[in-house]
């Protein structure tokens, strides 16, 4: 038999905040805050707004001199492990050091430093280039280096599946501990693609929003008047337990992963499958990965982009698995509020599911003002929604087909 896994820390750093407390309270109020990028000057781009992590200083979490040889998203990473580790109340040991694992990914990885060497490449040429580039520019240095800083000695591994990443991580963390590779693993996501090259690449490709003279509406799911995403920054890392090591040690427990699914879409770089099949798919094996069935489902987090194709996609998936009950579960997608983190996002949305379940309240969909025909179900719009929840689930597809869904129960 498998064992039982339950979410018993919470890490996050996202546009809204550091910490739990203040995710949550700025999805319910809601706040509001994308706006004009500051990290540079973006003037010269079709998009121009994002969500950015504002007043974040990693010698709160480092000391300086590794704080300067670290990428953003690997301060963020180490930041957040800390974060987790204070909510679980989990301290390092030597006792227990070999039985905790650390699985945090990265979409994009350490663009912000290879964009600085670059530019330093062009200027003065190989010889100013800093040894330490190959490392920081690679996603699985997130989780090697939050082993390092904390001393962490289990499995140590990253997921790369673009914006399916945090929730992959936190799903095979997961099959880590139900099968006896470690008592405890550190998984989610990290991100800090908020960089000239990164936010070209998404413009070139034309996928996110130009709403630039209204930035606080430009993330809008669901929504008829869409027209694409907005691009945040963040990272969120959960502490995973076996059910016994987190009882033997009185742990707080705040939910169980019941199921995880992934599959591929198998069609195309960027768009979804136009049938919705492979998220489809993805939804059905964690229900079914989980001994429950659709209409068990009291909430969705939707993956919600604010890109056309996807929201329709989604959307289209849900019906075709669900039924008629589609139309009686509530969705809502949590980027209207904090863009989307890419390879974070997953992570940080199981931990919404989390808050969700604990605060027994459905987050909204914000800025939702204009139905689409092929958008037709409960978004949950504009203001939270208090909500018996038990099961809830949350929807993650990126970029090459990648689909995960994870399930989350009440304990």
């Amino acid at each position: 038999m498998r064992r039982r896994v339950v979410i018993t820390g919470l890490g996050l750093i996202t546009p809204l905040g550091q910490g739990k407390d203040a995710l949550w309270e700025g999805l319910t109020l809601p706040r509001r805050v994308i706006g004009a990028i500051t990290r540079f000057d973006a003037s010269g781009y079709s998009t121009r707004i994002a969500a950015e992590v504002k007043e974040f200083d990693p010698t709160q979490f480092m000391d300086r001199k590794d704080a300067r040889r670290a990428a953003r998203f690997i301060q963020f990473a180490i930041a957040a492990t800390q974060l987790a580790l204070e909510d679980a109340q989990l301290a390092i040991t030597d006792a227990n050091r070999e039985q905790i694992g650390v699985l945090i990914g990265s979409g994009i990885g350490g663009i912000d430093y290879m964009d600085s060497q670059v530019r330093l490449l062009d200027r003065y040429g190989p010889d100013r280039i800093s040894p330490f580039l190959p490392a920081m520019m690679i996603a699985d240095m997130a989780s090697g280096m939050v082993s390092i800083h904390f001393g962490i000695k289990g499995p140590n591994l990253c997921a790369v599946t673009a914006c399916s990443t945090g929730a992959d991580a936190i799903g095979l963390a997961t099959r880590l501990i139900q099968y006896g590779d470690a008592e405890v693993m550190l998984a989610g996501g990290t991100e800090a693609a908020i960089e000239p090259i990164g936010l070209a690449g998404f413009c070139a490709a034309r996928a996110m929003s130009t709403r630039n003279d209204d930035p606080e509406h430009a993330s809008r799911p669901f929504d008829a008047e869409r027209d694409g995403f907005v691009m945040g920054e963040g990272v969120g890392v959960l502490v995973l337990e076996s059910l016994e090591h987190a009882q033997a040690r009185g742990a707080r427990i705040y939910a169980e992963v019941l199921g995880y699914g992934m599959t591929a879409d198998a069609y195309h770089i960027t768009q979804p499958d136009p049938d919705g099949d492979g998220a489809m798919r993805a939804m059905r094996k964690a229900i079914d990965d989980a001994g429950l069935q659709p209409t068990d489902i009291d909430y969705i987090n939707a993956h919600g982009t604010s890109t056309r194709y996807n929201d329709a996609k989604e959307t289209l998936a849900i019906k075709r698995l669900f039924g008629e009950h589609a139309y009686r579960v509530p969705v809502s997608s949590t980027k209207s509020v904090t863009g989307h983190l890419l390879g974070a996002a997953g992570a940080v949305e199981t931990a919404i599911c989390v808050l969700a379940l604990q605060h027994q309240t459905i987050p909204p969909t914000i800025n939702y003002e204009y139905p689409d025909p092929e958008c037709d179900l409960d978004y949950v719009p504009n203001q939270a929604r208090p909500a018996q929840l038990r099961y809830v689930m949350t929807n993650s597809f990126g970029f090459g087909g990648h689909n995960s869904v994870l399930v989350l129960g009440r304990m």
